[in-house]
């Protein structure tokens, strides 16, 4: 049904089709919505893997460090400086994604609490049977969910990359460890070229998805914009 031809007062019957038809879908979107906050602890306890991992990953670094002060002579002070690079990318990372989840989740939060104030209010309206209330609150809700969507196609993408990013260097460095007294330099720089490189490919993903959630949010507030226009003129 639409009520863009409506002009000001609902009948009984749209009323109760609103009431069976609409709200029930946009009730439990903004349901789903809050319970995120159930599946809160999962997310952090991912994140918190992640620095369990990075904790494990240290005292490998130390060890590998000692074997190529053994084999090959390195000053401890040559090799922290040579691995300074990577390790300061992956502390960055860290604060990143913890600013980027602290953000989403309290987002999150707000969006849920601001949705059910509109919907009391339009629930409100929908009483005295002001029409002009449905398109207002059915635009609010399909910008916000793919507001929400948005957020978490840039979330969790980078949650899982980071998780990524911890598990295969405390690989390598196992894997420079296991070489025992077979440890080299040249064994040592491979694996932070490597690194390097990989780093210049997160922060090209990283632009392109930022890129992405900007277009999708322009779309909407456009989208949201044009409603409104139309609303405006039907009255």
């Amino acid at each position: 049904m639409s009520y863009i031809e409506i002009k000001r007062m609902l009948s009984v019957p749209e009323i109760e089709y609103i009431l069976n038809n609409i709200l029930p879908p946009y009730e439990a979107s903004i349901h789903n919505i809050e319970s995120i906050f159930d599946t809160t602890g999962q997310i952090l306890k991912d994140f918190q893997g992640s620095l369990d991992t990075k904790q494990a990953r240290e005292s490998t670094n130390a060890q590998v460090r000692e074997n190529l002060v053994r084999n090959e002579s390195l000053r401890r002070k040559d090799f922290d400086n040579m691995m300074q690079g990577i390790l300061s990318i992956q502390d960055e990372r860290e604060k990143e994604v913890r600013n980027l989840l602290n953000s989403y989740l309290n987002g999150q939060k707000q969006m849920a609490k601001a949705l059910k104030n509109n919907l009391r209010k339009f629930k409100d309206s929908l009483a005295k049977g002001e029409a002009q209330r449905v398109e207002e609150f059915q635009a609010l809700m399909k910008e916000a969910l793919s507001k929400q969507k948005a957020r978490k196609k840039e979330v969790i993408p980078q949650l899982k990359e980071f998780q990524k990013e911890q598990n295969v260097l405390a690989s390598r460095l196992k894997e420079l460890l296991a070489k025992g007294r077979e440890l080299r330099i040249s064994d040592f720089k491979s694996m932070l070229k490597e690194f390097k490189a990989k780093d210049k490919e997160r922060l090209a993903r990283r632009e392109g998805r930022k890129k992405e959630v900007r277009h999708l949010l322009g779309k909407f507030t456009k989208e949201r914009e044009e409603a409104a226009k139309k609303s405006v003129l039907c009255k």
